[in-house]
């Protein structure tokens, strides 16, 4: 299990705990349980990459402890 830090820049931050093996999508999921948003409303992206919902996040080499940025479209 690891945590991921997700900041959407209004003064939120969600801590989440997910497998590496989960998805993009999954992810979303479980920060739209804790955000009252839907997932299809949620991008997490870090710098400019947009993630994808297909991608796992040990592809994208997201870790323990790592922090993301949430938008809300």
């Amino acid at each position: 299990m690891i945590e991921v830090v997700l900041n959407d820049r209004l003064g939120k931050k969600v801590r989440v705990k997910c497998n590496e093996d989960d998805t993009i999508g999954d992810l979303k999921k479980l920060v739209a349980s804790q955000t009252g948003t839907r997932p299809d409303k949620i991008r997490i992206q870090k710098w400019y990459i947009i993630n994808k919902d297909h991608i796992t996040l040990k592809d994208y080499e997201i870790h323990d402890g790592m922090g993301l940025e949430l938008y809300y479209n």
